[in-house]
This record gives C-alpha cells, sequence and structure tokens, in this order.
C-alpha cells in the first residue's frame, strides 16, 4: 500500500518567530489589524510505499523526531492518506 504524508512544522509557543512578526507587521501596513500572532512554518509532503498505514505513521513520527522538526523549538503534526 502506498500513503502520503503531510508533515506540518511551526514554531513552539513562546519561541520567537521573526519571520511571523514580520509577515504580521506588513499585514497590518497592508490594512489588516485585526491579524494577531503570525507564526510562520512549513510543510513537508512525503510518499511512503509498500507499508502499512501504522507503519507508516511510525515512520512518519521517527522522521519528524528525527530530521523534520528540531524538538527543542518546533512542533509537528501530521496527516496520513491513501495515495491516489
Amino acid at each position: 500500500m502506498a500513503w502520503r504524508a503531510r508533515v506540518f512544522v511551526t514554531p513552539k509557543e513562546g519561541i520567537l518567530d521573526p519571520q511571523g512578526k514580520a509577515v504580521e507587521h506588513s499585514l497590518h501596513t497592508l490594512g489588516y489589524p485585526e491579524v494577531t500572532d503570525v507564526r510562520i512554518g512549513k510543510v513537508v509532503d512525503l510518499h511512503l510505499a509498500d507499508v502499512s498505514r501504522d507503519s507508516a505513521q511510525t515512520r512518519v513520527r521517527e522522521m519528524c523526531e528525527r530530521l523534520l522538526a528540531n524538538g527543542v523549538i518546533e512542533d509537528f503534526t501530521f496527516t496520513i492518506d491513501e495515495a491516489s
């Protein structure tokens, strides 16, 4: 079975996000004062072949913990869907 995983990596709460602050300031300048607490993260799409769903979940979690997210300053979540 083949799976598509989408990993979302974001700065942890309380961690300074200078890029998010710059975007927030720019949005205010453009006339969007209602925007608050902008956080910039990254999305990583992975395709996994020939593994079970349980194995895919375990492997993606390992990838996040070992490489894709810095556990000290970043959080991650992910979804796994059947690849089409």
